[in-house]
């Protein structure tokens, strides 16, 4: 059984499922990619993520909807099967959570780092190339980028990695500067 440590609730048990069987399998890699595809369709479709987590849709209706994703997504038995048991288990809503607690144990097979990064914009690939790049050099660790965007940040980032957070945002620093003016 994997390390688990960071992991907790159903969603934990679900990775740790999943990435055991994928590795005990040999298909840890291929899954890998299909979580990242997957979780990326979960982030960019406001509609599915809505349907996955809506208790209006049943739960067979939810799991047609996500075979018919993974399907059409080419998704592995392993990767289609996992999906379509937490839809018959009415557990999909956690489906996110999940692929994030197999990356954490995928980043930790690795003996990688994953950075969670919030910009105001999208980060280019040469940005996020250039912060893997300094975030290696601050852990000694190959670090993994899951970015994500927040326009309230106005500008810079937020970055967390592990239990260390460097917060460089626009907003941030307005807000530091709002109650350093009020204190005089």
């Amino acid at each position: 059984m994997s390390s688990a440590a960071s992991l907790s609730g159903a969603s934990g048990r679900y990775a740790s499922a999943i990435f055991d069987l994928a590795k005990s399998s040999g298909v840890l890699d291929a899954v890998a990619s299909e979580f990242d595809a997957l979780g990326g369709v979960l982030k960019d479709s406001p509609e599915l993520a809505d349907v996955i987590s809506s208790p209006a849709y049943s739960r067979d209706a939810q799991g047609a909807v996500m075979a018919s994703v993974t399907q059409k997504m080419g998704a592995s038995d392993l990767t289609g099967k996992f999906v379509g048991l937490m839809a018959q288990k009415g557990r999909l809503a956690l489906l996110p959570e999940a692929i994030r607690g197999f990356n954490v144990l995928l980043a930790e097979e690795r003996g990688e780092e994953t950075a969670e990064v919030i910009s105001a914009k999208p980060l280019s690939e040469m940005q996020r190339n250039a912060l893997a790049q300094n975030l290696k050099s601050s852990f000694g660790k190959d670090v993994k980028i899951d970015a994500s965007v927040d326009p309230s940040l106005l500008g810079g980032l937020i970055v967390k990695v592990g239990s260390k957070m460097v917060d460089a945002s626009l907003k941030s620093k307005l807000e530091r500067l709002e109650l350093a003016m009020k204190e005089h």
